[in-house]
């Protein structure tokens, strides 16, 4: 019970993040681990709670029409495939040269963000580019995230308001909806491996669920002016976790 009292508001807060912005995971996991439950143990909860957040959060994006199912709905077939073929990479491939990259990328995507004033307004796109576009960007965060994982929701959202040309609110709603079914996706099968603890599991999924909602109204309430300032928490958040594992 004791953890559970250190976990649950630290869940919480990482589903409003996640629900914001996307990254949470890199809350939350850390938690799990930091409390000391096995590595597939905290993954397996890890998907169980984060699941559930994302699942409310993506309710409040699709009541708000905050989701073009245009992008998401390409972007969902192809990060399915490129989830799994990342997934073998990482068997094959250590992730240290994916980790110097992300070293160089995300200090350059903060800058990007901070110096772009059209960052995060809609600028529609024709409808082959942004049907293209949507599935080479499901295949490669899909990669990205089999074969590494933190923050792709996160990228989702930058990619699909900097390259497809959705409003910020929007970008994070589709990206809601693409996280939603690669966390099913994931959770079913540490369902089948029977390794996720439900007597911290479902309390956490809890807190995720009221996290998740509180960040998606406060997203759809005040809009970019609290989304952009957790991406750049997210992305400070996912360089400390590189350089610290690398250094």
């Amino acid at each position: 019970m004791s953890v559970l009292w250190i976990l649950c508001p630290i869940i919480a807060f990482g589903s409003a993040v996640d629900a914001i912005a996307g990254g949470g995971g890199l809350i939350t996991l850390t938690a799990y681990v930091a409390v000391g439950l096995p590595p597939t143990t905290a993954l397996g909860n890890n998907k169980f709670a984060s699941a559930s957040g994302t699942l409310v959060a993506t309710i409040q994006y699709l009541a708000n029409k905050q989701v073009s199912f245009l992008v998401g709905g390409i972007a969902i077939v192809t990060t399915f495939i490129g989830s799994s073929y990342g997934s073998y990479l990482a068997t094959q491939y250590a992730s240290t040269y994916l980790s110097y990259l992300l070293i160089i990328l995300v200090p350059s995507l903060a800058v990007f963000m901070l110096v772009n004033p059209n960052f995060g307004k809609a600028q529609p796109r024709g409808k082959a580019f942004t049907l293209t576009l949507s599935g080479i960007t499901g295949l490669v965060v899909g990669m990205y995230d089999g074969f590494f994982g933190p923050g792709t929701g996160m990228f989702l959202t930058i990619i699909f308001t900097a390259v497809l040309g959705l409003d910020l609110l929007k970008a994070c709603g589709t990206a809601r909806i693409v996280n939603l079914a690669s966390n099913i996706a994931a959770l079913s099968m540490f369902l089948y491996h029977g390794v996720i603890d439900f007597s911290i599991a479902i309390p956490c999924a809890i807190s995720a669920i009221i996290g998740g909602y509180i960040g998606s109204h406060l997203a759809l309430r005040i809009g970019g002016k609290v989304v952009k300032p957790v991406m750049l928490l997210v992305l400070s958040l996912l360089l400390i976790k590189v350089v610290v594992e690398r250094f």
